[in-house]
């Protein structure tokens, strides 16, 4: 595999905007007040582990 790392000067980059889904809708977290958006820092974000290649119990 490649290293295709681009070194950017900071004035070269672009600040990202995050989108969270709340009660439904997609909103940008930049948008929320500072209560919220302590809230979403916090968060523990759920990971699935990979499927094993074996196959289950049954099947």
């Amino acid at each position: 595999m490649h290293d295709d790392a681009m070194d950017l000067k900071d004035e070269e980059r672009t600040r990202c905007e995050i989108w969270t889904r709340v009660m439904g809708y997609h909103r940008p977290v930049s948008a929320f007040n500072a209560g919220k958006q302590s809230e979403h820092r916090e968060r523990v974000h759920f990971r699935e582990p990979a499927q094993s290649s074996r196959s289950r119990p049954g099947e």
